[in-house]
């Protein structure tokens, strides 16, 4: 017998700071990250009746030396989430050049910074708090394809506990987004794009998928 699905679950969301960011620049150009992920996903469970039990954020950060403006914002903007109760974790950014193509066809050489071990994190989490039974719902704000194995995972933790687990993402999108794809390629979307307000700072017009 199928597990009972609980009422207002708890939910535990996951936000990829960096994928939710690009996400929100290709939806509605945003160029600085002044999003609020507390009252994003306290909006973002209120509209689908969870509770919100936890919010965790997970970024890459570029050293001092590297750019000092990017640095100084980060860690204010994670010390800020550390006192409002987010659970916070970051890494230092790695850079490597890579090569770009112009629209003129000429090719130029730019020094770009790279998570390293930042999904990682993220995907141990989700897969550690449901076999710990720490939520009903893991709320992820990520596109990053390379979650999908955590969300099997998890699929398979709530068979063996035989109790109603589900998964789901959501992230930034408007009639220009170029990627609509959640975590879970086989998802289905369970609400269509929404435009209004999220509070100060917020994004606006989110789109969820089930992945589970």
């Amino acid at each position: 017998m199928a597990a009972a699905a609980p009422a207002n679950p708890r939910t535990v969301v996951f936000v990829d700071g960096q994928n939710l960011f690009h996400a929100a620049k290709d939806a509605f150009g945003y160029s600085y990250p002044n999003y609020d992920p507390v009252a994003l996903a306290y909006r973002l469970c209120a509209g689908q009746a969870w509770t919100a039990a936890q919010v965790r954020f997970y970024t890459g950060v570029p050293e001092a030396g590297d750019s000092p403006f990017w640095n100084h914002f980060w860690t204010h903007k994670l010390a800020q989430m550390g006192r409002m109760g987010v659970h916070v974790f970051s890494r230092p950014l790695r850079y490597r050049n890579q090569t770009v193509r112009l629209p003129d066809g000429s090719e130029h050489t730019v020094l770009v910074g790279q998570e390293k071990g930042v999904d990682v994190r993220l995907a141990l989490d989700i897969v550690r708090l449901a076999a710990d039974r720490h939520y009903d719902v893991g709320l992820m704000l990520s596109q990053d394809q390379d979650l999908t194995e955590a969300v099997e995972d998890v699929k398979l933790i709530a068979r063996q506990q035989n109790r109603w687990v589900r998964l789901a993402c959501a992230f930034p999108c408007s009639p220009v987004s170029r990627n609509r794809r959640g975590i879970d390629r086989k998802a289905r979307r369970n609400r269509e794009p929404r435009q209004g307000g999220l509070g100060p700072g917020a994004l606006a017009g989110p789109c969820t998928h089930a992945a589970s």
